[in-house]
């Protein structure tokens, strides 16, 4: 009988089964390794985010601010861990696993219903707060996981719209970090545009505040106003009201306008706008060369921004409607620079009743006004002295922050863009105001690589099999 055996393994086909048992072994025993050693790896590295609109995925905004972290802050997170929804367990362990000065604690409310009351939060919370400045905010899971509460009425049960867990975290951490904040007054009384959720929450998110003024009635720009902002206005300002703009530039304001469908001529903005070398021309643009699906009203700028207008932009995809065309022009003052950062192809028109003239036209310029009227060689303001220089930034169309464009159509960077123009009026804010990521897809997990490692496990010792079984078949019918 052992002979026997002896002499099966002998002929070739029971070498070669041998061969590729031994094979197999060899590759489950590597795998294995790897899986071992894939188990120590760091969460971040071992998470893989494979859900279709990547919210897990963490902004290289949000890891400069986790890199550049100088003092310990604690996420405390009050709600029951078993009970809490699995993809804001995932990112928090995911965002802490980015920065060794991040702790994170969970305090049950059930076992501990004191602690709520004590530290002024409520149940699925989660409480930022930094050791060495003292300060705290919370982040409601309400605001992570956004419910679109109008689905309610129209279909009868509330749908779950965005995951925003990267824009309420790192705006917790820039906020508790940062003895920075900044004010927007926006006027009134002009018939002017109002901001959407989605501008005021980005707002709020680079720790800007804003509040309404009525020039009119108020006379005087209040002095904590860091920026004036204006937008879209169906009448025109007052000549008095022109004359507070000019004072406020010469003593280093910051005004922002948007321009919109005015009801009847606007003397008095072109006015001030001309001063500063920015003139309005007549119709509404169109562009033959980058328009939206052949809408040469929908136009798609070239964007000329550079610095800090230009940071986070990616696919330059900004889209304008029924915008209105700017001319730049030789200031009034010589202390006053312009740079232009939206523009249009040189097929663009401007288009009115009674005529259309083709040419090259502004759609976004910023014009500075320094003090003492230095400037550096490249014609911007030294950074060290932006506090004193007035700023004047002037985009052609209201559709740059309007929701029925930036809400409906996500890949634009419409948001990103003007959040830029916002926060490079200071030198002491950065832009941290991350979109919430949409939750309208199929599949939202995070996948670990001992995942991939168990695919290899099952996947190559059955492709070995298989090789081997032809091999054997082709021989024996040999």
């Amino acid at each position: 009988m052992l002979e026997k055996i002896k002499n099966t393994f002998k002929n070739v086909s029971s070498r070669n089964g041998s061969y590729s048992v031994g094979m197999i072994a060899l590759v489950v025993a590597i795998v294995v390794v790897v899986n071992l050693i894939a188990g120590q790896l760091p969460e971040n590295v071992k998470s893989i985010d494979v859900s279709d609109k990547k919210i897990y995925q963490i902004s290289k905004t949000s890891k400069k601010i986790l890199n550049k972290l100088d003092s310990d802050i604690t996420f405390t997170v009050y709600a029951q861990k078993k009970s809490t929804d699995d993809r804001i367990k995932a990112f928090l362990k995911k965002y802490a696993a980015l920065s060794d000065k991040i702790t994170v604690k969970w305090v049950d409310p059930v076992l501990h219903p004191g602690e709520l009351t004590k530290n002024n939060v409520e149940e699925n919370m989660i409480l930022v707060s930094d050791k060495k400045t003292k300060k705290t905010t919370t982040v409601s899971f309400s605001d992570i996981i956004v419910t679109d509460e109008y689905s309610y009425y129209t279909t009868g049960s509330s749908t779950e719209s965005e995951f925003d867990g990267e824009g309420q975290l790192t705006s917790a951490v820039n906020y508790v970090t940062s003895d920075t904040q900044k004010k927007i007054y926006y006027t009134t009384g002009h018939g002017e545009g109002t901001f959407s959720t989605s501008v005021t929450d980005l707002l709020g998110k680079s720790n800007i505040k804003q509040e309404e003024l009525n020039l009119v009635i108020k006379n005087k720009i209040p002095d904590d106003c860091d920026l004036l902002f204006i937008y879209a206005p169906t009448k025109d300002l007052t000549k008095d009201e022109v004359k507070l703009l000019n004072n406020y530039m010469d003593n280093g304001g910051k005004i922002y306008v948007v321009l919109g469908d005015a009801d009847k001529a606007q003397p008095n903005l072109k006015s001030f706008l001309k001063k500063y070398g920015i003139q309005e021309v007549s119709g509404y643009i169109a562009d033959t060369q980058r328009s939206y699906q052949g809408n040469y009203y929908y136009i798609f700028p070239e964007l000329t921004a550079t610095g800090n207008l230009a940071k986070g932009l990616s696919s330059d995809m900004v889209l304008l409607v029924n915008a209105h065309g700017l001319k730049v022009s030789d200031p009034e003052d010589d202390t006053v620079t312009t740079t232009e950062f939206m523009k249009t192809s040189s097929s663009g028109y401007a288009i009115s009743d009674n005529d259309q003239k083709q040419g090259t036209y502004t759609l976004g310029v910023v014009a500075e006004k320094s003090k003492n009227g230095s400037d550096d060689s490249d014609g911007e303001i030294d950074s060290s002295d932006i506090a004193d220089t007035g700023r004047l930034t002037v985009v052609s169309s209201d559709s740059l922050i309007n929701p029925d464009v930036t809400d409906n159509m996500s890949t634009l960077e419409n948001l990103d863009l003007f959040m830029n123009t916002v926060t490079a009026n200071y030198d002491d804010v950065e832009n941290v105001s991350i979109k919430g990521k949409s939750l309208q897809v199929t599949y939202n997990t995070v996948h670990h690589a001992g995942i991939i490692s168990l695919f290899i496990i099952f996947g190559i010792p059955v492709l070995i099999l298989v090789y081997g079984f032809i091999q054997w078949w082709k021989r024996r019918k040999a």
